[in-house]
């Protein structure tokens, strides 16, 4: 499997995560905010069957999920599958990543239901790193057993973990930027982040932010930056002060010259409407 695979298309995304779950020989490590995907819970009940040990980190809230997320908290254990529901005080959990066994790892912007496998705007990252899978690993194990405690040192530098360190890596990013600065993401309301686009746009830098009504069919809803077509964030987190601040969220960096290019020619994609 190559370092990366970015899968953009909803029709892949289903299978993607499928797929990973099916590899899976001794352990499988998943976190979610949503999930009502019956094919999605069926390979979890396949890996129990095959010895695997399974645990799923679930968000304690989600609006209009109440009782969803009740009765998938008591589904899941029927199953087999250890759950525990996070316990950050203050913050909300809303990163969507999965780690099989000690690779491949995939992180998304999507949550695991059948709206967003099938008609949103999203993003996937699918890595053998094994940097960013160790780093996903042990970012698991600190916030299944010790949510209070700070983040694990050392973690790769591919990730970008909120709420500590959203608002401070992103910035930079955007700081960097030298030519343009290109983002999807229906949520751009920080207004230190709102300041920083406009001051690059003072600059010189060529700004394009695509949100609601700017994605052709489908639902916005992914986050993607992208930088000087050299660097690119993509992921749960959104530029809006929630999610900076006070959300768990995960991303992934990406700079591989392929990934760049398909990300590049999505984004113009969308920009024209098709």
């Amino acid at each position: 499997m190559p370092a990366d695979q970015i899968v953009l298309e909803p029709s892949q995304r289903r299978e993607t995560v499928l797929d990973c779950l099916r590899l899976a020989k001794r352990r499988v490590a998943l976190s979610i905010f949503r999930c009502d995907d019956f094919a999605v819970l069926d390979e979890l009940a396949n890996a129990r069957r095959r010895g695997v040990e399974v645990r799923l980190l679930l968000t304690k809230r989600a609006k209009g999920w109440k009782t969803r997320l009740r009765d998938l908290a008591a589904l899941l254990p029927s199953m087999g599958v250890e759950i525990r529901r996070y316990a950050g005080a203050g913050v909300k959990y809303h990163a969507k990543y999965l780690v099989i066994d000690d690779g491949p790892a995939l992180i998304a912007s999507f949550n695991f239901t059948r709206k967003c496998f099938d008609r949103t705007c999203d993003f996937l990252v699918l890595t053998g790193d094994p940097d960013v899978v160790l780093g996903l690993q042990r970012l698991f194990d600190r916030d299944w057993g010790a949510p209070e405690s700070p983040l694990p040192e050392g973690l790769c530098d591919r990730l970008i973990v909120g709420p500590e360190q959203s608002r401070s890596q992103l910035a930079a990013m955007l700081g960097r930027a030298r030519r343009s600065i290109r983002i999807i993401d229906h949520k751009v309301k920080d207004p230190a982040m709102l300041g920083l686009l406009e001051t690059k746009r003072a600059e010189g830098v060529e700004v394009r932010v695509l949100g609601k009504g700017n994605l052709g069919s489908l639902i916005p809803h992914g986050k993607l930056i992208l930088v000087d077509d050299a660097e690119a964030v993509l992921g749960s987190i959104s530029l809006a002060t929630p999610s900076l601040d006070f959300r768990r969220e995960v991303a992934a960096k990406v700079s591989d010259p392929a990934s760049i290019r398909r990300l590049s020619e999505y984004f113009d994609r969308l920009a024209a409407g098709r």
